[in-house]
Order: structure tokens, then sequence, then C-alpha cells
């Protein structure tokens, strides 16, 4: 496989994250706001980052800002740490190896 086309299924493959965690994030919110769950309990997070590009700091950042229920806030000056609010946090764990997993990892490896 060529190196553009590699390129293109990791593209792919976080475009696909994406949209899947934009359904079902939009459903988790859409709940909270009708009433159907419980209380929310709204944090902000410090989310550790490994990324080496600006660009793909950006990405993450978009990603989350782009994910119904959290919103990107600031990052750092050394670009390590994005820091996030999440309108449903009940673990900050949870939310830090979702966000590394999910989007981070994919962004990663289209940065190689």
């Amino acid at each position: 496989m060529t190196a553009i086309a590699s390129k293109a299924v990791q593209v792919t493959s976080l475009a696909a994250i994406f949209l899947k965690e934009l359904v079902v994030s939009s459903v988790a919110v859409a709940r909270s706001v009708l009433g159907a769950k419980g209380s929310s309990s709204s944090a902000i997070v410090a989310v550790p980052i490994g990324l080496r590009t600006a660009a793909g700091v950006t990405t993450l950042a978009n990603c989350v800002s782009l994910t119904p229920g959290t919103t990107s806030l600031h990052v750092s000056e050394d670009m390590s740490t994005l820091y996030i609010h999440v309108l449903d946090a009940p673990s900050t764990d949870e939310i830090i190896a979702s966000i590394k997993e999910k989007f981070e990892a994919r962004i990663k490896e289209i940065e190689a």
C-alpha cells in the first residue's frame, strides 16, 4: 500500500470514529437535557497529550469541541496538555483514556 493510500485509510478511520462519537454523544446530551438521565457532574479535565505537531493538537482539540458534551478550553504553551470541559464526567480517568484511545492514537498514526 502506498503512503498516500495508508494516510487515506488512517484519516477515514479517524472520521468514522468521530462520526460514531458524534452520534453517541448527541444521544447522551439529549438524554441529559431532557432529564432521562440522572444529574450530570460536569468537570474541567486536563488531558495530557503526546502529539508532535500543531496540526495534530488542533485536530484533537477540534474533535473534542465538535463532540457534543465536551469543549476544548485551552492548550498549554508547550502543547502537552489540553484542558477540556465535560458535561458529564463521572471519572476523569475514563474521559482521558477515551480521548487518548479514540482520537489521539489515530491522530498520532496520521502524524507518523
